[in-house]
């Protein structure tokens, strides 16, 4: 792959940019993400059937549309909404349209059917479906300077040196201030999970106490990424329907809990890698999912999410074995990749923001229901209320 790195010291909004969307950036390579790490898209196909059942229960809560949307953001090379329209029930496949967003190109081999956009289609009814896209919307670093001032973090883009740029300031210092303060006052968000809930960005039982000063003040060093960009984009593909559901799924951080030093991070065929914003490699960071959130945005673990859409990692019964071994087999195959994406640690942590418009949250229901069964782990994941923003 060509690299795009030239020297310059950029904010790291502008180099990820580049990085990842320039002419010889990351995501314009012929393997696409599926090249580099394993999405919950990738790890199985149980995935796109649990998110063709929510559109059916999103096309029941808007009364059967003459036409019903899926949009697929950040589709890669489509392989959520080849899966997702594959898996629809025939009724319900037969009024079904299928958009991918993406700013590669359009792959040669996708469905004729599916239409391949640039920015999300307008005034459309439907399901909405971000899996891991607001991770890779470039936002800028800040880092506390020796005096306790926030600067912004400067890259140099062939070898992802940093320098401390000018101060945080404007909507970007309102941001930290409201989201992921980096000064001695607290702000508290109600909905967190609780310790007995963890979620994806809460402290590590293994980090030294040490490590992070415990008196709420700035200390050298600490960093957070600023995630208005992530905001304005989510804010941005919600309003793009008309009535229906939008869902948002990545590693995800709340405000009582965020990482002390930030989690920008690259990634190149499979492994965790230095950050280098050379078009290089992946470039992500984990998101501020109660930042995005709209009034009546919900949260919730994707362990959850596809528990109440039928994905269950519970193994097959050992008579089925002597019945029918080939369905066993089968039952079990289905069942390790089912655990893989709803294991804790791995692809089950990662947080799903249920942002509803128009209609009843289609998702309350079944993430209300008894507790799974005893064999299962323990349940988790309930759903979190996220704070209005008027306050902002």
């Amino acid at each position: 792959m060509s690299r795009v790195g030239t020297g310059e010291w950029r904010g790291w909004r502008e180099a990820t940019e580049e990085a990842l969307y320039g002419p010889s950036g990351f995501y314009r390579g012929p393997e696409g993400p599926a090249g580099h790490f394993r999405t919950s898209v990738h790890a199985s196909s149980l995935f796109a059937a649990a998110v063709a059942r929510l559109l059916c229960r999103v096309d029941e809560a808007l009364g059967r549309p003459a036409e019903l949307a899926f949009v697929d953001m950040a589709a890669g090379r489509g392989e959520l909404v080849t899966g997702v329209l594959a898996a629809l029930p025939a009724e319900v496949a037969s009024r079904a349209r299928g958009y991918a967003v993406e700013r590669a190109d359009r792959p040669a081999v996708l469905d004729h059917r599916i239409e391949w956009l640039s920015r999300p289609p307008q005034g459309i009814t439907g399901l909405l479906f971000a899996n891991e896209w607001l991770d890779n919307v470039p936002v800028e670093v800040a880092e506390v300077d020796a005096t306790g001032v926030p600067r912004l973090v400067l890259v140099r883009d062939d070898d992802g040196a940093e320098r401390l740029g000018e101060p945080v300031g404007g909507a970007e210092a309102e941001w930290l201030r409201r989201w992921w303060p980096l000064a001695s006052e607290e702000v508290p968000f109600p909905g967190a999970p609780s310790e007995e809930v963890p979620f994806p960005g809460a402290p590590s039982e293994e980090m030294p106490s040490d490590d992070v000063p415990s008196d709420g003040m700035p200390f050298e060093g600490a960093r957070a990424e600023i995630g208005l960009p992530r905001d304005t984009a989510w804010a941005g593909a919600v309003a793009s329907l008309d009535r229906g559901l939008a869902v948002a799924v990545d590693y995800a951080h709340f405000a009582a809990a965020r990482p002390p030093f930030g989690t920008l991070t690259g990634f190149r065929e499979g492994r965790e890698t230095a950050p280098v914003p050379d078009g290089s490699c992946d470039i992500t960071a984990h998101v501020a999912l109660d930042a995005c959130a709209l009034p009546g945005g919900r949260v919730v673990t994707q362990r959850a999410a596809l528990r109440a859409l039928g994905v269950s990692g519970a193994r097959p019964a050992l008579s089925l074995a002597a019945t029918d071994p080939t369905a066993y087999v089968r039952a079990l195959a289905g069942a390790g990749e089912a655990a893989e994406l709803t294991a804790t640690g791995g692809l089950g942590d990662f947080g799903w923001l249920l942002q509803p418009v128009g209609i009843p949250n289609p998702m309350i229901d079944g993430l209300l229901a008894d507790d799974p069964p005893a064999d299962d782990p323990p349940a988790d994941g309930l759903l979190v209320d996220v704070p209005d923003h008027e306050e902002q």
